[in-house]
């Protein structure tokens, strides 16, 4: 459990307040209040009450201990590829996804006036889509667990020419001068996250396209990938998203991170999946949910 910059402890327990205190409105995230995270949770569902959590793992753990019916984490950028340790957490979990969500991510320069900006603190994943940027004009990225929470050590720091990058409207939420939005280093910079919840969706419409996300570890044996995954090819199933990971400590163990178009109880798909369980080691499906962008 990691602790908050006062700034952002003011607003994070405002907002834990209101979240426990409806807890089927309640929607855990990462970060501090004004995160991309935060965001998305209110992009997602404006209905929703966002619950900061200080991890990934804090968020999950709210869902898991039914404090709050849902948690928004990030699975993917862009520009910078998966969010660390995520394939991990997920299968961990024992949470069921049940929809996704898409944000453009755009990001700001901020700080407190303290002198010309000669260093910028920020998670990891925003100062590697700003890293252009910020050589440029010669600022020193320092690695911090959160945007907003950045913006917020910044609001409380003494620091002479130190700087947050975070979402533009973190300026104003912590009192700080924005000095420049829209740093990011492409401007189709975007991060998919993914909704968890306790149980699974019930049954969806079959009019609305759906995703199906799953993991599988395949047979140590030749060709033990392309038996796995030929099912698909022969059912004419869209395989959107293919990762693989290494699980245990092992680099003969590997495991597969895979989203589909398509939903079990459609027969192509449970072809599909019934070859790939009877060609691997294991197989577990992470939830079907509604697209959020229609794959085909």
């Amino acid at each position: 459990m990691g602790s908050y910059s006062a700034s952002a402890q003011r607003l994070v327990d405002t907002m834990t307040a209101a979240a426990l205190a409806d807890p089927a409105r309640g929607l855990a995230f990462q970060g501090a209040p004004g995160a991309n995270s935060d965001l998305a949770a209110r992009e997602f569902d404006p209905q929703a009450l966002p619950l900061p959590c200080y991890s990934f793992e804090d968020a999950i753990e709210a869902v898991r201990d039914g404090r709050v019916d849902r948690a928004i984490i990030p699975i993917e950028n862009s520009l910078h590829g998966r969010v660390a340790d995520i394939h991990f957490l997920l299968p961990e979990s024992g949470l069921s996804i049940v929809g996704e969500h898409f944000l453009r991510i755009r990001h700001g320069l901020m700080s407190r006036n303290l002198g010309p900006v000669t260093r910028a603190m920020s998670h990891e994943q925003a100062l590697g889509q700003c890293r252009h940027w910020l050589r440029a004009h010669h600022i020193s990225p320092i690695a911090h667990s959160d945007t907003a929470g950045a913006a917020a050590w910044v609001a409380d720091s003494e620091e002479i020419g130190l700087a947050a990058v975070a979402p533009p409207h973190a300026a104003d939420l912590y009192g700080l001068t924005l000095h420049e939005s829209g740093i990011e280093d492409a401007d189709h910079n975007m991060t998919r996250f993914v909704v968890l919840a306790r149980e699974p969706l019930a049954d969806l419409p079959a009019d609305v396209p759906r995703m199906t996300t799953f993991i599988f570890e395949v047979k140590n044996i030749p060709a033990a990938l392309y038996k796995a995954l030929g099912g698909f090819a022969t059912n004419g199933v869209n395989m959107t998203k293919l990762e693989s990971y290494q699980d245990g400590g092992s680099f003969a163990a590997t495991k597969f991170y895979a989203d589909i178009v398509g939903a079990p109880g459609e027969e192509n798909i449970d072809r599909a999946l019934e070859e790939l369980d009877f060609q691997t080691k294991t197989l577990r499906l992470l939830g079907t949910y509604p697209q959020a962008r229609v794959r085909g």
